[in-house]
């Protein structure tokens, strides 16, 4: 599996420091192994292997060790001779109940540096939480990006162009297993699979939901609307207007849960002129294309909405928080956050001239100085009046 350095370098330099490294994203892409690429850099700075202990609650190995008590137990025992400081990797911490006890009372009692797994975006919320309040850092990991994808495709020995990985990136996303899969039908059962477990042990099981009609209607209807304002209560009503019962509180419950579940990303919309949030209209995008194109019920192209959504994960990615801009009544399509840094995108599939005085001139009736970016499949480069134009299969391999 390739190296996911850019979720190292956020790690990296807290190592040893005195906060839980808390790991959170959709289930299956690649927590685990990262969680393996950190013992990796641990067993390189010499830190006897047996002073790292581990466990997956996904695992059988630990169907006694679901409890804060019997966590607790196991972790004190296996340091029992350990001299100097213990690493503890734990994955898929939510099968634990009360974990955040037993993890707050390892942290006090133990000298020990600690690592852990979800795939809940609720992991650290609520009463609980309360014990680890200002002790943890939280990093989102994706799927694999596109240069991460052209990279384990390299490994593989199944790389041929970038115009191909991307098509195929398009199609079937960047969860790291299908990689290994060796054909278009084991690629699409796979997602069909992780879907199903989503679904049923990530949302319906958590949330005691037993008609799963609407539930599996809303997400899709999402999913197609993938970059489109949001309303609940325009979904509500046209699930009652094809038959299915539900209602605009329960459509709002939904995607709380597919939000949670990571399935669903969200983007606030943000008022550029008058500086503030919008507390309506926010817009959703997929975690994954791949699971996204399984899920999705209509049959029509959309790579324009294809485009806006792999632009967006990949700024999400990259560590930048993601907005819609709102500048009276236009758009800009995402502003984006990283620390001190921030700069504008405008996304399109391809730039016809009318396109191009949209596209550009929402961009150009920003009067600061930063950075702004239009994104589009187009090969010619048609920056203009300090607006940057990348073809986007430059931007996204070109970080």
């Amino acid at each position: 599996m390739v190296l996911r350095k850019s979720y190292l370098d956020k790690i990296i330099p807290f190592i040893d420091q005195d906060l839980i490294k808390v790991l959170v994203g959709i289930r299956r892409c690649g927590k685990t192994v990262l969680l393996g690429q950190i013992k990796d850099v641990l067993l390189r700075r010499n830190i006897p292997a047996q002073n790292i202990i581990q466990a997956n609650f996904e695992s059988m190995r630990f169907r006694n060790t679901r409890t804060a008590e019997t966590l607790y137990d196991y972790i004190a025992k296996k340091a029992e001779g350990c001299t100097g400081k213990i690493y503890i990797l734990l994955d898929e911490i939510q099968e634990v109940e009360r974990w955040q006890i037993a993890i707050n009372s390892l942290r006090v009692d133990f000298d020990c540096d600690i690592y852990l797994t979800g795939s809940n975006s609720k992991l650290l919320s609520g009463e609980l939480a309360t014990y680890l309040s200002g002790r943890y850092i939280q990093i989102q990991v994706f799927p694999f990006s596109l240069a991460e994808a052209k990279q384990q495709c390299i490994e593989n020995g199944t790389y041929t162009s970038d115009e191909k990985l991307f098509a195929d990136y398009l199609k079937y996303g960047g969860f790291p297993q299908r990689f290994f899969l060796p054909d278009d039908h084991s690629i699409t059962t796979y997602l069909d699979d992780l879907y199903e477990a989503i679904i049923v042990r990530d949302i319906m099981l958590r949330h005691n939901i037993r008609e799963q009609t609407a539930l599996r209607n809303v997400l899709a209807f999402l999913l197609d609307n993938i970059g489109n304002p949001f309303s609940a209560r325009n979904i509500s009503g046209r699930m009652v207007s094809e038959g299915i019962k539900t209602t605009t509180a329960t459509v709002l419950n939904y995607v709380d849960y597919f939000k949670e579940a990571f399935i669903l990303l969200n983007a606030s919309r943000y008022d550029i002129k008058g500086k503030a949030l919008l507390s309506s209209t926010e817009k959703y995008y997929a975690v994954d294309l791949g699971l996204r194109n399984v899920i999705k019920k209509s049959e029509k192209p959309d790579s324009n909405k294809l485009y806006e959504n792999i632009v967006y994960l990949e700024m999400r990615s990259r560590g930048y928080e993601v907005q819609v801009g709102k500048l009276d009544d236009t758009e800009i399509d995402f502003i984006c956050y990283r620390g001190d840094e921030k700069l504008y995108i405008q996304v399109a599939y391809l730039i016809t001239p009318a396109d191009e005085e949209r596209e550009f001139g929402n961009l150009e009736r920003l009067h600061d100085n930063y950075p702004k970016y239009v994104i589009s499949g187009d090969l010619m480069n048609l920056s203009r009046n300090g607006i940057i134009h990348q073809n986007i299969i430059d931007f996204l391999l070109n970080p």
